[in-house]
């Protein structure tokens, strides 16, 4: 069983894949695609569930602090939505509040990265820390 965890943005949609056992995730890689035209980068993220052997995918949930679904949410359902269509896998959804925010802090304090090059990681690191958690807590519930 191999996931992907995917960050949708209107910009960019980060990648990272679990190990083959669902413990760990890594990051692979940034799609850079483009909302406003309906370039969604699609015929990537297909090589990469190829290239990865992908069974399913988690992606990150952007809701509001006060558990509400705004506009980016209603975007990642969205996007959801053409990955089950297109790729015929189960799409899963996870919370991913502050992912982005916690990624961005590590890369910061931990690696003191320059901006520019945080720029460049930021949603790849955001799609591994919402694979990872999601991992963690499906793990918890197994072992339950």
């Amino acid at each position: 069983m191999r996931l992907l965890g995917l960050d949708v943005g209107s910009r960019t949609v980060g990648v990272a894949a679990s190990d083959l056992l669902g413990w760990t995730a890594q990051g692979v890689e940034i799609i850079r695609i483009n909302e406003a035209n309906e370039d969604f980068g699609l015929d990537r993220l297909g090589e990469i569930i190829n290239d990865k052997q992908a069974t399913g995918i988690v992606i990150g949930l952007p809701k509001n602090m006060n558990n509400s679904e705004g506009p980016r949410a209603e975007k990642s359902r969205e996007y959801g939505k053409m990955v089950t269509e297109k790729f015929d896998l189960p799409v899963d959804f996870i919370d991913e509040r502050l992912t982005t925010v916690q990624a961005e802090r590590m890369l910061v304090d931990e690696a003191n990265v320059s901006r520019s090059k945080r720029k460049k990681v930021i949603d790849k690191i955001a799609a591994e820390m919402i694979l990872q958690n999601y991992l963690d807590a499906k793990g918890k519930l197994t072992r339950n």
